[in-house]
């Protein structure tokens, strides 16, 4: 190793989320307590001014230097964090500056790298950085980037997606792991593993795994939405039909669907394969049971049954699942 010190920028502008900001930045500050020389990173936040930052949190984050100041420097790695608005039905949306995207644009063309951070992707996208290239961002905004950018390919699953020498993550704690990546990349698979160890975290989830939080708690506006999903919750290893679940809602099975797509943006028999998938998921990580007591337990009946839905939800099986995430005390 020599001892030139690759620089990070990361964009700094009002609203800005702070866990986007700081995350990454944990991950390339322990490299050095695992190097016994000089190498690594140097990472520099840079807004317009040097003002304070006010971000989405409304804690304040004084920047190192401008936009300007950094414009003519090589730039290692350029970071590009997200912020997002939630509107009165809890909705959330990303939002694009118009001067933060010019300031994107620019500094990217000096860049040897650029990986956004959460929904910092739609930053990207809207400086054409993402223009015929494969990306992820959060999975509550990727339908936006999708409607917004039809020239992007976007895929929600992944945790983080590397296209040329775009990177785009998932959400924060995906954004970490991106971050590994970057690390492994720079200075070695066994460097990466001791700053995850660090970190307390896996070396390292595939790319391509699915953002395993699957979302079976979408928001919904009614009382009888609520109850139909602890319905749901409490009764997995039932059949759950729609016939079922109309008649526990006291309304015909055509109008469940209808309610299911118009409240929560899925059918029946997806939401309950997602809630069944969940609850999986935590007696992997929490127990030791075996596969098929988990698919018995969760409502699967069988373990192939069990597998196919973990391939379809999450991209990977329960074994694999397990092996990384198993947290038995």
């Amino acid at each position: 190793m020599g001892t030139t010190q690759r620089l990070i920028v990361v964009v700094l502008f009002d609203g800005v989320d702070l866990l986007d900001v700081t995350g990454p930045p944990e991950v390339f500050a322990l490299l050095r307590r695992e190097t016994d020389d000089a190498t690594g990173y140097h990472v520099v936040l840079a807004a317009e001014s040097m003002d304070p930052v006010t971000t989405g949190a409304g804690v304040r984050v004084l920047p190192d230097v401008t936009f300007e100041e950094v414009s003519g420097s090589r730039i290692d790695t350029l970071m590009v964090p997200g912020s997002v608005e939630v509107d009165a039905q809890r909705r959330v949306h990303a939002l694009t500056d118009p001067n933060t995207v010019r300031r994107v644009k620019d500094l990217a063309g000096h860049a040897d790298r650029i990986a956004s951070v959460c929904v910092g992707a739609h930053l990207l996208a809207a400086a054409g950085l993402l223009d015929g290239k494969r990306a992820t961002t959060h999975w509550s905004t990727a339908q936006q980037l999708t409607d917004e950018h039809p020239s992007v390919d976007v895929d929600a699953d992944p945790i983080f997606i590397r296209d040329g020498k775009v990177w785009t993550g998932a959400g924060i704690t995906a954004c970490l792991d991106l971050s590994l990546a970057l690390v492994a990349e720079d200075f070695g698979e066994p460097t990466a593993l001791r700053v995850a160890r660090q970190l307390v975290m896996y070396l390292k989830r595939p790319s391509g795994q699915s953002q395993f939080s699957v979302p079976i708690e979408p928001q919904s506006t009614t009382r009888r939405m609520d109850e139909l999903r602890h319905h749901v919750t409490r009764n997995l290893t039932s059949s759950l039909t729609v016939a079922d679940l109309a008649e526990q809602a006291n309304v015909s099975e055509r109008q469940l669907t209808r309610i299911f797509k118009t409240e929560l943006g899925m059918t029946p028999a997806v939401y309950i394969e997602s809630a069944r998938v969940e609850a999986a998921r935590n007696r992997l990580e929490t127990t030791d049971d075996t596969l098929e007591r988990v698919a018995s337990a969760c409502g699967f009946g069988t373990t192939d049954t069990l597998i196919r839905a973990f391939r379809r939800k999450l991209n990977t099986t329960p074994t694999e699942y397990r092996n990384r995430f198993r947290h038995l005390s």
